[in-house]
């Protein structure tokens, strides 16, 4: 006898990891609308925050990445003062608290908030300072989280060895990673070898966007060359899997490699489709990903741009590959087994607030389909 499927508002109570989230691709739509006119931002294509909400997630073209990323062009504006990260990050952690969240890292470039004349340590200092009032406001109201920073480079710029000294600089005060983000093509991520080198020697964590909107080689150099221990959406690893006629299926090395490693993937299923990543929801690999074991983590990328939340993700999951509570707790053990967080407090949180909340969200609804036949 199947359980129920998971409903939303079971979901949201369920306790979540998140592994993939920009800061600039999160903001509420009255915040954007607050901070531009604090500011003086007059660029914002409308002042209503539900029409704006609406222009973010359905006006924008959609199947090519740089064209989803032009809505950050907003964004990224009304983000080069302190107050406004400081707000930012707080709400963030306020977003992801009401969403079930219990660990969370959350990216963001801190070269594209100096325009107004911060430096990169204020940038940081700033938002690291909004997620520690978001944390402490949380575990004050009994519904404690845990939210860390992945300082990101940019592919396309010539900052990378800065922002990864800056991240290293930050590691004990709240940033738990490095990370390259941006357009892949083009931008291999072996021009960012000096600085995935020194997170390396400095034994620290890197995670690097790779195989979304480019396919394979892009994935190999972030892990042969560039020693990230986590793929930033790592989608395009479907291209070295073939389905044979007898329904099996075959992997190549690099698929092999990734399985063999149990190297996470960070996939976002929305975002992907929005990006051409996957042509549907339906039809995105995460299903294949899933049966095949390799482990996968399930991720919003931009709850803004995408419309998203975590709990969103995991219900439209369910509805397109029949995902049961066995299945999310199985994504959000992945999540925390690999996040950029010390081994103790992972286990910590896998056996102390994850499995047994899945475990009695799961009993639930056995009891409610139980008690409905008999």
């Amino acid at each position: 006898m199947r359980d129920a499927p998971p409903t939303i508002d079971q979901i949201r109570r369920a306790p979540k990891v998140l592994l993939h989230d920009h800061l600039d691709g999160g903001l509420r739509p009255a915040t954007v609308v607050d901070l531009a006119a604090a500011h003086g931002y007059t660029a914002l294509p409308t002042t209503d925050p539900d029409e704006l909400a609406r222009w973010f997630v359905e006006d924008r073209p959609r199947h090519d990445l740089v064209r989803y990323l032009a809505g950050f062009t907003h964004t990224v504006a009304v983000m080069q003062h302190e107050d406004a990260l400081r707000r930012v990050a707080t709400e963030c952690v306020e977003d992801l608290v009401a969403d079930g969240v219990v660990y969370a890292e959350v990216r963001f470039a801190p070269e594209l908030h100096t325009e107004a004349g911060l430096s990169l340590d204020a940038v940081v200092e700033a938002t690291l300072q909004g997620f520690a009032d978001g944390t402490a406001k949380a575990a004050a109201d009994g519904t404690p989280i845990v939210v860390r920073a992945l300082l990101t480079a940019m592919r396309s710029a010539a900052r990378s060895l800065e922002i990864a000294e800056l991240a290293v600089r930050y590691r004990d005060l709240g940033v738990a990673g490095f990370d390259v983000a941006g357009p892949e093509a083009g931008y291999p991520p072996t021009r960012h070898l000096d600085a995935f080198q020194l997170v390396k020697q400095e034994n620290f964590h890197a995670t690097l966007h790779a195989g979304e909107a480019f396919g394979l080689p892009s994935i190999w150099e972030a892990l042969q060359w560039c020693n990230a221990e986590r793929l930033g959406h790592g989608v395009r690893i479907v291209d070295d899997i073939a389905s044979e006629a007898d329904g099996s299926v075959r992997l190549g090395r690099l698929a092999s490699y990734v399985r063999d490693r149990r190297i996470p993937l960070e996939l976002c299923p929305t975002s992907n489709v929005h990006t051409g990543a996957a042509p549907s929801l339906a039809e995105h690999p995460i299903g294949l990903l899933r049966r095949l074991q390799f482990r996968v983590t399930l991720n919003t990328d931009n709850r803004l741009m995408s419309g998203v939340t975590l709990s969103s993700e995991m219900e439209r999951c369910c509805e397109a590959f029949g995902w049961e509570w066995g299945d999310l707790a199985w994504l959000s053990i992945n999540a925390m087994k690999s996040a950029f967080y010390p081994f103790d407090d992972r286990l910590a949180l896998i056996n102390g607030v994850i499995k047994p909340g899945f475990a009695s969200l799961a009993a639930q609804s056995a009891f409610r389909v139980s008690a409905s036949l008999g």
